[in-house]
């Protein structure tokens, strides 16, 4: 259940209520995809760093392990010891980024898998199916992603069979709620809108799908390579097509500046590997900027990676301890830096929702993306 608590301008804050907890949004769910965040985060440290939604993918997980393994163990929560909402994306993404070869037909995706190369057949049946055995509490309907600059009639034909496909797998997941056996009977579903940057495609997509009364609505195919005006343009033109009293979220973005802009135009969820993967190369985020803690200048630097930030990392460590574990490729270094990240992408949700709660977001957002040396963007 979605409760609208405030609106500030475009921006909202809400509650979500699942079977697995309430999620405060604007929300930013940390991406672990094959049940594991990258660099070495337990579900302990999560929860430690203030995460409410943690991110797996059905694509790797199906692969490997693979899901019936995962449902034997009792669902994705009891496998990673994680008591607090997962989303699950439905593998759509991966399966047209990382499968090389693949033929897709109306009943789905044929394709062969990276790690191995065995032939695999993912529908949307398949993909709600996979979802179950997981047992996530967000399941992602199974959709196309075409690419931001495909031509507008390969686009139009892909919406329309992902309408389809949306509409096959809220059936399934019907009935595998349904069914006696089935982990999490309470399994939600978001659909997600496509349409490259045809903004009248967008909206006609989004008009369909508000119909199905899902249980929330993505925005995907944006951060796959338009730029950043033309993804807020998307935004600005079809997130208000799409239902207020249910969560709107905007797959797979993205920076600060980003969550800060879309949040303006009534996006709730975000999700993104940038804080974890940019953590592990030793890219580090602050409020004043991101810093990069390979540079000489941070070898004798005792201060913690931002002054005044409560995460464990910065209650303990130096910046010079930390480029010294990342220089010698020192797992920890990876470690303290992925934490930091994650701490201020949760944090920074929390400051957005104060904001929001206070009714100066607009102010907030200018001052924020200044000291972080961003424009804003009206």
């Amino acid at each position: 259940m979605y409760k609208l608590l405030k609106t500030d301008g475009k921006a909202k804050r809400a509650e979500f209520t699942t079977v697995h907890g309430t999620v405060q949004t604007p929300v930013f769910m940390n991406v672990g995809t094959a049940a594991a965040i990258k660099g070495g985060l337990s579900t302990m440290d999560l929860k430690e760093i203030g995460t409410q939604v943690e991110l797996s993918n059905t694509y790797h997980l199906h692969v490997r392990p693979g899901d019936k393994v995962v449902r034997a163990m009792g669902g994705l929560h009891k496998f990673m010891v994680w008591d607090r909402p997962i989303l699950t994306d439905s593998g759509g993404f991966q399966v047209f980024s990382l499968a090389g070869l693949r033929r897709i037909k109306e009943e789905g995706v044929y394709f062969n898998s990276h790690i191995d190369g065995r032939k695999i057949f993912m529908g949307p049946e398949e993909s709600m199916q996979i979802q179950s055995n997981l047992a996530s509490t967000i399941a992602m309907a199974f959709d196309e992603c075409p690419p931001s600059k495909a031509e507008r009639a390969y686009v139009q034909n892909s919406v329309e069979r992902t309408t389809r496909w949306l509409k096959r797998c809220k059936e399934e997941m019907q009935r595998l709620n349904s069914l006696p056996d089935t982990i999490n009977r309470n399994q939600l579903l978001f659909g997600i809108n496509q349409g490259a940057v045809y903004d009248d495609i967008r909206i006609e997509h989004a008009q369909e799908i508000a119909e199905l009364n899902l249980d929330g609505y993505a925005v995907g195919g944006l951060a796959v390579g338009e730029t950043h005006e033309e993804m807020y343009r998307i935004l600005d033109s079809v997130v208000p097509y799409l239902p207020q009293n249910k969560p709107t979220y905007l797959m797979g973005v993205g920076t600060p500046a980003n969550i800060l802009e879309a949040v303006d135009r009534g996006v709730d969820f975000f999700d993104c590997v940038y804080p974890s993967r940019n953590g592990r190369h030793g890219h580090v985020y602050t409020h004043q900027g991101k810093l990069n803690l390979f540079n000489a200048k941070y070898e004798l630097d005792e201060r913690p990676i931002e002054e005044g930030c409560q995460c464990p990392t910065c209650r303990h460590y130096s910046r010079g301890y930390i480029r010294h574990l990342l220089k010698a490729g020192e797992m920890l270094g990876m470690r303290l830096a992925v934490m930091h990240n994650l701490y201020f992408y949760n944090h920074l949700m929390e400051e957005i929702r104060d904001a929001i709660d206070a009714g100066n977001y607009t102010e907030f957002k200018k001052k924020t993306l200044e000291a972080m040396g961003e424009k804003s963007i009206f």
